[in-house]
């Protein structure tokens, strides 16, 4: 009898497929471009092979149905694929791919490990004494973000400083977005405790159908804060060496910027405030044409 092939490699397959937990988002969900033609052509697929990477260990974070140390076990099986560990069992397709991009392009993985410690952190802490412990975490779970891309397109004069701030600005208004769903679906809460107490908000009226006036207050704190990162922020497009990377993220920073005036506006547990499509393209208008002004 001829010999059968062996199952072995198409089960490994199988396993590693089921460590995921995909959510159904996608780029359109985010609050930035990811990957647009802004972008030079040829780091495009690496771009998107980073997003596919954060979406889905960012999934098993976020998903309600998974104990904690379900959640730690998957994603330590997306780090060990990060890190070329073939004695750690089966490699998650998105692992792969992210290892594969990261020997290709020379950029470390430090960043994507980063955002595997932070994703391993939200699976068992949920809540933040105050602005500092908010911004260390964001320091893991959205800084990294910007580095990889700095790295990938030749880095900036100005270091990570401004890119950091702009992440972290990002996440955070990205928790006031979602400060609602986020307390409903897995008690996790990104409004610092101490402004909590402070200003009088409760925690559980982040289940409630709008911002109690304590909450407004606590959300108008936190956006004082994301203020003062895009200061930092708006120095970035400037330090940038890629001239696209640099109109990529004076799009990215006008974003910022419109997003935090509408929620100063408006209320997060009323509907999720987003730009429509209009403003997004407004914003991408100014931000290439200051590039395009300043760099020629």
């Amino acid at each position: 009898m001829p010999d059968q092939p062996s199952a072995g490699p198409a089960r490994a397959d199988r396993q590693a497929a089921a460590l995921e937990t995909p959510s159904g988002k996608d780029a359109a969900y985010e609050n930035f471009p990811v990957g647009s033609w802004l972008l030079p052509a040829a780091l495009r697929p690496h771009v998107a092979t980073f997003y596919a990477f954060a979406r889905a260990i960012d999934d098993i974070a976020d998903n309600p149905a998974l104990a904690p140390d379900d959640k730690i076990a998957r994603l330590e099986a997306f780090a060990a694929g990060v890190r070329g560990d073939a004695r750690a069992g089966p490699v998650p397709a998105k692992a792969g791919a992210m290892r594969a991009s990261l020997v290709g392009t020379g950029v470390s993985p430090r960043h994507c490990l980063d955002l595997i410690a932070a994703f391993e952190q939200d699976a068992v802490k949920s809540r933040y004494a105050d602005w500092d412990e908010l911004m260390g975490y964001c320091f893991k779970s959205a800084a990294p973000v910007g580095r990889y891309l700095l790295d990938l397109h030749g880095g900036s004069r100005h270091g990570y400083g401004p890119s950091d701030a702009l992440c972290n600005a990002l996440q955070v208004i990205n928790h006031l977005q979602d400060c609602g769903d986020d307390y409903r679906t897995l008690d996790r809460v990104y409004l610092p405790e101490d402004w909590l107490g402070a200003e009088g908000g409760k925690v559980a009226d982040l289940g409630r159908n709008g911002l109690s006036r304590g909450l407004r207050r606590v959300v108008d704190r936190c956006l004082d804060g994301v203020e003062a990162l895009l200061v930092e922020a708006r120095r970035l497009p400037a330090g940038l060496a890629s001239r696209r990377l640099a109109m990529e993220s004076a799009v990215i920073v006008d974003i910022a910027v419109t997003l935090s005036g509408k929620l100063r506006r408006e209320d997060p547990l009323a509907a999720r405030v987003a730009l429509g499509k209009p403003a997004f393209v407004w914003c991408g208008v100014r931000g290439i044409a200051s590039v395009l002004a300043s760099r020629g």
